[in-house]
């Protein structure tokens, strides 16, 4: 069985692939872990997160934020609170806080940060692996 921490670029694709890129990738792993053969842990924004985009950007209707955050919480991901100071120093390094947490949740766990944001697979080059790099 495989463990890895994915953000919520990865996680979005799963419920909406319409102008995301990696869409076959993000699948891949939704499929491994349907399978049993991933663990996915996650800080608790990553349900936020989604949702926000969701409602802002996409601008969904209420029904469908509450179908939304239904699933989510149905997907039975591992949530870990990272620690504040691991946070602030990724931070420091030039990635937001949110992005940070990511990856101080990774360096809790000891796995790695599966993500589609540049910046952070620049930035945390030790954790992070870029989404393009999974199999579909």
């Amino acid at each position: 069985m495989t463990e890895a921490v994915l953000d919520a670029s990865v996680v979005i694709k799963w419920f909406r692939s319409e102008g995301e890129r990696h869409v076959d990738c993000a699948r891949a792993l939704r499929r491994s872990f349907e399978a049993g053969e991933l663990i996915v842990f996650t800080p608790p924004l990553l349900r936020l997160e989604i949702v926000n985009v969701a409602g802002r950007r996409w601008r969904w209707e209420e029904a469908a934020l509450l179908d939304l955050a239904t699933a989510l919480d149905e997907l039975g991901f591992e949530q870990i609170e990272p620690d504040l100071a691991r946070i602030a120093q990724w931070t420091a390094r030039g990635l937001t806080a949110y992005d940070g947490a990511y990856v101080a949740t990774a360096e809790m766990v000891g796995t790695r940060l599966i993500t589609d944001d540049d910046l952070i697979a620049s930035i945390a080059i030790e954790i992070a692996q870029p989404l393009a790099e999974i199999r579909s």
